[in-house]
């Protein structure tokens, strides 16, 4: 008996192991990456179904579009920036297709697969399956073509392209835009025949050939022979289910980066796939220690990789604060690759392209990533080069939106007046250098620079600048000069300081870019990140700030969605005068947490989510701009968020989930626990931090890196009371 006892006991023993290892085996959760999510735009840019290695320099998109485009032009060999053009484009084309036509076929949206690693989807008219899967700088067609019909290919023939057939069958391809160009070295398993109709080029496969023709690839931005060193590297076989385990192993590292438990699979697929659209840009464009830099015209030789395809004004919000936590290796290259932009081009990029800077929108925001990223402890870049550059940009660049170079009579007037001057409505425009679309930009340009100048403060008083420090720390009070008290807003000034009265809802022409810029005046009225407890003074206090909050979100529309839109057409997602589908309104729901209402941070966040970002084709209720609102989705379904790049502090809001861990590349993790969350129960309730009672809705940045956990007890009505103690508030937050 007492052998069958401890035999028992044994076996107990083992099973209960096993259960263990079974359990605390990490869920894969790339399945829940779904790229069509968002394939729909509410007005303006849908999410692209992209296929690419994390940050990688190829990126492959079908040529359609959107989601419900009934035709694919083409498929490329990669693209140069986030939102399309596509380099290098094909198509495949079965049966007897005239050669001096251009082909396009139907596709069937239930039959196409997209995944972040590979993609399948079947062209209608000639009956083809095409698959890929990418490399960072190569990637893997495979063609399965009907039985019995000819198979061909089709190159484009577009401007500045010229494609080649070498004697060993390999094709080459260099095509020229915006002053450089892209090289394509490309190999099939099988030979074909290279031929020309007028501007067309055809490949030919005989009847005879396979059904499966595979084709493999390597791009460069310095020559064919590297795009051939490239592939040679990248995929020496013609192995295609090799590349595509190795792109799902890279992309299963770092989805699974952060682990999530409760919730429902809809927020898991809408969290993953939103982590996914966070990991495109900037892309790494390093090939074997040396890079191609449109910036100068020169190839340089740097084992430090560099990066573009940015636009700041949308990333530096959430997806920047994202990656230094994430990733702060890359971001530190990311910023590196700004300062030596600089160095070669003379000026900080706003939004640095493949092709070089493009400055669209306003403000040198730049500057506040920088910051943040040294106030969080990545210090691997050159910050008195950095501090040089955002100077320079600051005194010497021009505020003018969509412009960059050197200042105009416009900037020298901000200088001496502290605001960016406006035109009357009707008033013809005088500078030159003012785009006929974009307008002056007025409001938002001096609040801009206002939170620009008082990042390059804070980063002066890092730096000991005592000098740099005071002037802009002065500069960056000039959001004051266009607040006008009796109305509420922030509002133009005219070149003699004399107000214009407007309707600060719906004036300001197309996207109110004559004051504002996509968004209106309710919008901007919260563009103070960097001082808010100013602009609570500004507004007669905490009290008056809580109630100005509640009506931004009841506040009605004053005219038909219809006539808002076409006069706004960026500003969706609307909530009362809130707008979830632009980044200057990401912060704004979370500034309850400086009120004596924090419960309504939990609420309203909540209700965004649920509203707006739904695991479907019309899941992003903006132009998501690659990984810009994606950030904003991670960081909310978490439940914490950056209120204010520059300073390293999160306020929390309501997380989605009942356990979120996040795997720290310090080795650490930072977890956030919340084991009764649920739908109904969205409302904290207590908080520790690491054991200890936690009454404020906040934790700093070293909190988060050095590990720890955030308990939060939630309940299915708010604890009005939690989160109100003035002391707890961060010193950062309090009137100076």
């Amino acid at each position: 008996m007492r052998k069958l006892l401890k035999s028992n006991c044994i076996l107990f023993i083992i099973m209960l192991l096993f259960s263990c290892k079974e359990n605390t085996k990490q869920v894969d959760n790339l399945k829940y990456v779904d790229p069509q999510i968002g394939g729909i735009a509410p007005l303006l840019q849908p999410t692209r179904t992209r296929m690419h290695i994390p940050n990688s320099m190829v990126r492959m998109y079908p040529a359609r579009k959107d989601y419900r485009d009934d035709q694919i032009c083409s498929f490329p060999l990669t693209v140069r920036s986030h939102r399309s053009d596509a380099i290098f484009n094909f198509l495949p084309v079965s049966g007897n297709f005239p050669e001096n036509q251009v082909p396009v076929s139907a596709w069937d949206q239930d039959l196409e697969i997209a995944s972040p690693y590979y993609y399948s989807t079947w062209l209608e008219d000639f009956d083809i399956t095409v698959e890929y899967s990418p490399g960072e700088k190569t990637g893997f067609y495979r063609f399965n073509f009907p039985e019995n019909t000819t198979r061909k290919l089709f190159l484009k023939a577009l401007s500045g392209i010229n494609w080649k057939m070498n004697d060993d069958g390999s094709i080459t391809g260099t095509e020229s835009f915006d002053g450089m160009n892209a090289f394509a070295f490309g190999v099939f398993d099988a030979p074909g025949v290279f031929s020309k109709s007028g501007e067309n080029t055809w490949i030919t496969w005989n009847q005879s050939s396979r059904n499966k023709i595979h084709f493999k690839y390597g791009i460069s931005y310095i020559s064919v022979e590297q795009a051939k060193k490239n592939l040679e590297n990248e995929i020496p076989d013609f192995d295609f289910e090799k590349v595509k385990s190795a792109a799902r192993a890279k992309w299963s590292k770092v989805i699974n980066q952060i682990q999530v438990e409760g919730g429902t699979d809809a927020y898991k697929r809408t969290f993953y796939t939103a982590l996914y659209r966070c990991l495109e840009r900037m892309i790494n464009i390093s090939e074997d220690g040396q890079y191609y830099s449109n910036y100068d015209g020169q190839i340089h030789m740097d084992n430090r990789h560099f990066y573009v395809d940015d636009w700041i004004w949308d990333t530096h919000l959430a997806l920047h604060p994202l990656r230094f936590i994430l990733n702060p290796e890359i971001e530190s290259d990311m910023i590196s690759s700004y300062i030596r932009m600089y160095q070669q081009s003379g000026w900080l990029p706003q939004f640095p392209q493949l092709e070089g800077d493009t400055p669209p929108m306003n403000g040198f925001h730049s500057t506040i990533m920088i910051l943040d990223a040294w106030r969080k402890g990545i210090r691997n870049f050159d910050i008195n080069m950095a501090y040089e550059a955002m100077k320079k940009n600051a005194l010497q660049g021009t505020m003018v939106p969509w412009k960059m170079g050197a200042a105009c009579e416009l900037d020298t007037f901000f200088y001496k007046n502290g605001y960016f001057p406006a035109l009357h409505p009707g008033e013809r425009e005088t500078v030159k250098r003012v785009d006929a679309f974009e307008k002056r930009q007025a409001v938002a340009v001096t609040l801009a620079a206002s939170y620009d100048d008082w990042a390059l403060a804070q980063m002066a008083k890092e730096l000991g600048k005592s000098d740099d420090y005071k002037f802009f720390s002065q500069r960056a009070k000039n959001f004051e000069n266009l607040y006008w008290k009796e109305k509420g807003f922030f509002m133009p000034k005219d070149k003699n300081g004399k107000w214009i009265d407007i309707d600060p809802k719906f004036d300001g022409g197309m996207g109110g870019r004559d004051y504002y810029d996509e968004n209106n005046g309710w919008t901007y009225l919260w563009s103070v990140q960097h001082n808010i407890p100013e602009l609570q003074n500004l507004m007669g206090g905490k009290a008056a700030f809580e109630l100005r909050l509640d009506q931004l979100f009841r506040e009605n529309l004053g005219r038909s969605t219809y006539e808002l839109y076409a006069r706004f057409p960026d500003f969706t997602g609307i909530v009362g005068q809130y707008s979830m589908g632009n980044e200057p309104s990401f912060h704004i729901p979370y500034l309850y947490n400086l009120t004596n209402s924090p419960w309504k941070t939990q609420k309203k966040i909540r209700m965004l989510l649920n509203t707006w970002f739904k695991d479907n084709i019309f899941g992003i209720p903006g132009d998501e701009d690659g990984g810009g609102m994606s950030a904003f989705v991670v960081f909310s379904s978490m439940g914490f968020y950056p209120i204010t790049p520059g300073i390293p502090v999160y306020t929390i809001g309501s997380p989605l989930f009942s356990k979120v861990t996040i795997n720290i590349p310090n080795g650490k993790k930072f977890v956030v626990s919340a084991p009764n969350c649920s739908a109904q129960n969205k409302y904290i309730q207590s908080a520790r931090f690491n054991g200890r009672v936690l009454n404020a809705p906040w934790f700093t940045h070293d909190d988060l890196i050095n590990g720890g956990t955030l308990e939060l007890i939630m309940g299915a009505y708010p604890n009005k009371q939690w989160g109100t103690d003035p002391m707890a508030i961060p010193d950062v937050f309090k009137p100076q």
